[in-house]
């Protein structure tokens, strides 16, 4: 493996056999190794292994679990620069954005080292005077998880870190595109002192299989899943046999708002962070853009010069602000989406090719409607189609006008707008002046299509935990 200097990180690698999975680098398609692949049968015996470790896990305290969790923090940290090589390698985005997402993903696991400990129940007044009421917080037994490719460890700590402080076990399925980063994470947890069978992590390219497993396994609990909305809706009717719990972060098609009084360049900033990080793959980045027609000239001329600017190329290049697509269906994607746009009238303002390989230039459509199909898409690549609009009201109806809640962004310096206008985006999270907002101390999640259930925050533990009362007669 390219540079890396921690190669325990990488102990999952195996010899190449008919089964084993390539991981493949999406900037020039070389085969960086192979890690095994998991059958029903293994990843079931894997389940009742983290059934059975999970009983132990639950009797430890909170502090115990806490201490585990932050040697597991620091040790991410130390070896920040090696994971964002990996990660870089088999995902694309530059080793930049790389190491933010590792600093990122560590977050959780400090975070919710402490946040465990406030796992508080409560002393409720009774009704009558022989009883006494109460309530505790129990872990709620083996959880599992599905995560995907574009945030390859921040997706697994995000979701793992609540699930051990609360003391459940933690199944998780990696993409198959980026099953490395995911390994080297677990192999960290192990190094920090966590037990055995605790934190488990299976490989197959037969997703539907595991989905399947996952779902229907009496001996989990819990099925916290992040990928697009049509696979969690097949996830929730699945669980609902078993009446698992479930957290979904689903699709998202994130309205970004530039009103007649915002200040420009810090919406440009805004719009080059939120929609180019990760070559726009990411759920809540921004897909479509309403400008108002008083600053639509001045913001699509400043927007275009700033994309034109960006360094395209390997992830491990300096200055690259924009690496390959993850793979070639995602490239086509983009090429469809485009053409479709530019049929039903859009301009390219800036960019537009398609490059040798998985990479794609950033993109700037004007002259788009409200109704073309670009904007009722989940994008998904580094196109930012803009609108106009001259009116509060209806722009507030078009940025709602979606089946997904998840993130939403505007840029205003009037403080009645403000506020108005965050209360009437029907979004889980919106960004007033900023296009970055996540962050492990808020919740994260969505409305509508998007998703149930939060990650991150005091939220996100809740997700693990289940409410026991308890009454006590005859006092």
């Amino acid at each position: 493996m390219e540079n890396i200097s921690n190669m325990s990180l990488l102990s999952c690698l195996v010899e190449q056999t008919a089964s084993s999975i390539p991981v493949v680098n999406p900037a020039n398609g070389q085969t960086l190794g192979f890690v095994a692949t998991h059958d029903k049968l293994a990843i079931e015996n894997k389940i009742q292994k983290a059934k059975t470790a999970q009983k132990s896990w639950a009797k430890t305290t909170a502090k115990q679990r806490a201490d585990i969790m932050q040697r597991w923090y620091q040790l991410l940290m130390d070896n920040q620069e090696d994971l964002a090589r990996i990660m870089t390698l088999e995902q694309g985005k530059p080793l930049a954005e790389s190491r933010g997402e590792v600093a990122y993903g560590a977050s959780f696991l400090q975070w919710f080292a402490e946040e465990g400990k406030r796992a508080y129940g409560e002393t409720i007044p009774t009704p009558l005077a022989d009883r006494r009421i109460m309530t505790i917080r129990q872990p709620v037994g083996v959880a599992a998880a599905i995560t995907p490719w574009n945030f390859p460890i921040a997706m697994i700590t995000r979701k793992a870190a609540p699930a051990l402080a609360a003391g459940c076990s933690f199944v998780v399925k990696p993409a198959v595109q980026t099953p490395l980063s995911a390994y080297a994470v677990a192999e960290l947890a192990r190094q920090a002192g966590l037990p055995d069978d605790l934190l488990v992590v299976v490989t197959t390219e037969d997703a539907v299989m595991v989905g399947e497993l996952f779902c229907q396994s009496p001996d989990i609990q819990k099925i916290s899943f992040t990928g697009s909305t049509n696979v969690g809706r097949i996830l929730m009717r699945q669980s609902a046999e078993t009446v698992k719990r479930v957290s979904m972060e689903l699709g998202g098609n994130a309205p970004f708002v530039v009103f007649d009084d915002a200040d420009i360049d810090l919406a440009v900033k805004g719009a080059i962070a939120s929609k180019f990080r990760n070559a726009g793959q990411t759920c809540v980045c921004a897909n479509r853009f309403y400008v108002h027609d008083a600053v639509y000239d001045e913001f699509a001329e400043k927007f275009a010069k700033a994309v034109s600017e960006l360094k395209i190329g390997d992830g491990l290049e300096d200055g690259v602000s924009i690496g390959p697509l993850i793979d070639d269906k995602a490239k086509e994607k983009t090429q469809r989406l485009l053409q479709d746009a530019v049929n039903e009238g859009a301009t390219i303002a800036v960019g537009g090719k398609a490059l040798e390989g998985q990479f794609f230039e950033p993109t700037i459509l004007t002259n788009v409607s409200h109704t073309n199909s670009i904007v009722q898409e989940e994008i998904f690549g580094p196109i930012a189609p803009l609108i106009r609009f001259s009116d509060e009201a209806s722009l507030i109806e078009m940025a709602n006008d979606t089946i997904y809640g998840l993130a939403s962004y505007f840029y205003s310096k009037d403080i009645n707008r403000i506020f108005r206008v965050a209360e009437a985006l029907d979004y889980g999270m919106v960004g007033v002046n900023e296009g970055v907002i996540s962050t492990e101390v808020a919740p994260f999640g969505g409305v509508k299509q998007s998703g149930i259930g939060r990650e991150g925050a005091s939220q996100g533990l809740d997700e693990y935990l289940n409410t026991k009362y308890i009454c006590l007669g005859g006092m």
